[in-house]
């Protein structure tokens, strides 16, 4: 007769988890220069549009200079920058 009752897996109790820092960095309506990174994220939540282009783990960031634009087409969001000129 066991002594003990079944204690099952500790493995993962009780472990803190760092966040990623995933979101927006930059919103609409704000200047942004050649690289800067407009949103991090899992999967595309945001789609690239014009002057933006995405990175292989789905962050989308700025080629060229100008202003974060946000808009929706069939259901789904794109992020573009409009040029400043």
């Amino acid at each position: 007769m066991a002594h003990k009752k079944a204690g099952g897996s500790k493995a993962n109790q009780g472990t803190n988890v760092i966040g990623k820092r995933l979101g927006v960095k930059k919103y609409a309506g704000e200047v942004v220069n050649p690289g800067d990174i407009i949103i991090r994220q899992r999967g595309t939540q945001f789609h690239p549009g014009t002057g933006v282009k995405i990175g292989r783990d789905y962050t989308i960031f700025s080629i060229g200079e100008g202003v974060v634009s946000v808009r929706n087409k069939k259901g789904n969001k794109f992020i573009d920058v409009l040029s400043a000129k």
